[in-house]
């Protein structure tokens, strides 16, 4: 028995032998493999760092507001015989809008108009007794009071009848009708809209301390939701006096053109205020940027020659920057990098240091300082 036993322990011991031999023969073979083999470069995008001049400016939020505008109503009480507009119209200063009804204020005027000359005749008749020293001094002065008393008399009754021509008080463009064909009118009641939407104001306010960048003349750029895509040009016609002291910011007003009326009063804008001074920059694609909690770095990339095989290869050093400003795709790096050098532009999060890559360019991304999306 403990012949046997001894025999089959040494059998077990020389089996897992064996297979310890042919398991260690298999790893070391499988690791001479994989140091004896070489990761393909990675592909990727490149640009050079260039230097580049930005146009300071300012950012500011705003809103639109006519140059004009006002709610058209009625000045005096009436029925409306006749409707001169149609809704959304263009109209020029002085056209007839809405005409109440005057027949009650004719026939009054016709009777004020006979007073009148009536006066005038008693005046001369009183002025030539006067010349003659039949009449009493205050004969002709009563005569002179109640012509001009009737002359005042139809000249209100003329100016209601004015009052009830409702016309455009300046050209511009009406917006809703609020009023029907024989409606009656209170004084007061809305008739419609009018605005005038070219040129357009636009109201924003900047923070005290940039005051001084400010002056009347100074150029500003606007975008807005209404017009998506476009940039609208202006000039800063009015800087407001006084500081808010809620806000301490100071109100500024700009006037743009709007032949095509594109803007519309009440619309919220992005300004920008273009300032005289400009800064030089090294710009680079924001895709470019690694961004991370420990610091923000970009990959370099570098000609060294392959330890092995002596020929030229593209290497990646990863360099930590310091970013400044933006402007469209492109960010300004403040220190870092230098003009000339050449940086990987996509795919950055899955490189590493030293690694070997190639560039290829075919669907680099296309950065722009205005970039204009495609779903906008």
């Amino acid at each position: 028995m403990i012949l046997r036993f001894l025999l089959t322990l040494t059998g077990v011991a020389l089996l897992i032998g064996a297979i310890v031999f042919v398991k260690g023969t298999q790893f070391a073979a499988m690791g001479a493999a994989q140091a004896a083999m070489t990761m393909p470069p990675d592909v990727v995008t490149a640009a050079a760092v260039h230097e580049d001049t930005w146009e300071d400016s300012l950012a500011a939020t705003g809103s639109l507001v006519a140059v004009q505008g006002v709610t058209v109503s009625a000045e005096v009480p009436g029925k409306i015989t006749r409707i001169s507009f149609e809704p959304g119209a263009t109209v020029a200063a002085g056209d007839l809008l809405v005409q109440l009804d005057t027949s009650t204020e004719e026939a009054q005027l016709a009777a004020a108009d006979a007073s009148l000359a009536l006066a005038e005749v008693n005046l001369k008749r009183q002025r030539d007794l006067r010349v003659q020293n039949t009449n009493a001094p205050s004969d002709l002065d009563a005569a002179e009071a109640q012509s001009k008393q009737a002359a005042a008399a139809s000249a209100a009754i003329r100016a209601v009848i004015a009052k009830k021509s409702i016309r455009a008080p300046f050209a511009g463009r009406l917006g809703l009708r609020y009023v029907n064909l024989g409606q009656n009118l209170n004084a007061g009641d809305a008739i419609s809209s009018l605005q005038t939407l070219d040129p357009i104001y636009v109201n924003f306010s900047v923070p005290q301390q940039n005051l001084p960048l400010l002056k009347a003349g100074g150029s500003v750029r606007l975008t807005c939701d209404v017009a998506p895509g476009e940039k609208f040009d202006g000039r800063i016609n009015a800087i407001s006096p006084e500081i808010d002291q809620a806000t301490r910011s100071v109100r500024v007003q700009a006037t743009l053109a709007n032949a095509a009326e594109k803007l519309r009063p009440g619309v919220f804008a992005s300004v920008e205020i273009v300032l005289p001074s400009v800064q030089r920059v090294l710009a680079i694609p924001a895709t470019a940027v690694l961004y991370s909690p420990s610091g923000d770095s970009v990959f370099v990339i570098e000609e060294k020659k392959d330890a092995k095989t002596g020929q030229a290869a593209k290497t990646l050093r990863q360099q930590f920057v310091q970013l400044g400003g933006t402007r469209g795709d492109f960010v300004n790096v403040t220190s870092g990098l230098k003009a000339g050098e050449q940086i990987v532009t996509s795919g950055v999060f899955k490189l590493r240091n030293g690694g070997a890559v190639t560039v290829d360019n075919t669907y680099a991304p296309d950065a722009k300082q205005s970039p204009k999306p495609n779903n906008s």
